[in-house]
């Protein structure tokens, strides 16, 4: 009984797992676009901007490597920024407020992609629905004609019209893995970035510490390169302070 109930379901027909799957190709590959328009307008020359951030850092201009982060569009950027907002604190509060802001960044950055995984690993099978719904079909077509030969031929052209929803499904699953793999590669990226430009700023709080402290010039360079340790980093004796020095001394005033 339940089995010939669940036959007539079946016979229905399987025509509308192909409009359900050509609805879920359109969602991918719309997802797609928003992703790669988002990740187009929020990233940039990031070897340039770390390089002109290490310039900046090591002449002690923090004002000029926050404005330099700030006409950034990149996603690293704005993550150094909020680490640079807590330079005062010290190395433990700038670590401690990117991973802040790469937890909230990282939604951003994981929009759709949950989408794009679930058809990458279900559209095949929602196209392997279809396929058995159509061979159903077309069995059940075949019994009923018994010796007719004629009909022979419409029920071999319902299988291979049946095997299309295989075919839809992979064509949807295979380019939202493919998608889905791209964005968490970019993701892995953006958190790589913006650890390498946090670190540049917490090993100039480190330098800038210690030559307050009266220990060697924040930045040991090489002669060859031509760059000279700026005023900044000169030991406290010269009446300098560090970073946070003068951070907590503004917040005070």
């Amino acid at each position: 009984m339940l089995i010939e109930r669940l036959l007539k379901v079946a016979l229905l027909g399987s025509s509308w797992v192909l409009y359900l799957l050509l609805f879920l190709s359109v969602l991918s590959f719309s997802t797609m676009v928003e992703r790669y328009l988002y990740f187009r307008r929020n990233s940039g020359d990031f070897e340039s901007l770390r390089r002109q951030l290490r310039n900046t850092l090591q002449e002690g201009d923090l004002g000029a490597a926050e404005k330099l982060l700030a006409a950034s569009q990149a996603v690293e950027a704005r993550v150094a920024l909020e680490a640079l907002h807590w330079a005062h604190g010290g190395p433990g509060a700038m670590t401690d407020a990117v991973d802040s802001e790469l937890a909230r960044v990282k939604q951003e950055l994981e929009r759709g992609t949950n989408l794009l995984g679930t058809l990458g690993n279900n559209a095949p099978f929602v196209g392997l629905l279809g396929t058995v719904l159509g061979v159903i079909i077309s069995f059940h077509a075949l019994g009923d004609a018994g010796q007719n030969t004629q009909a022979m031929g419409g029920v071999m052209a319902g299988i291979s019209e049946a095997l299309v929803a295989t075919g839809v499904g992979l064509f949807v699953a295979l380019p939202a893995v493919v998608a889905y793999n791209a964005i968490q590669r970019k993701i892995g990226e953006v958190e790589a970035n913006s650890l390498s430009l946090t670190k540049l700023l917490t090993a100039y709080v480190r330098a800038a510490d210690r030559a307050a402290q009266g220990g060697a010039p924040a930045f040991e360079t090489d002669p060859r390169s031509g760059l000279q340790p700026a005023d900044e980093f000169e030991p406290a004796s010269a009446g300098h302070a560090s970073v946070r020095a003068v951070k907590l001394a503004g917040a005070t005033e």
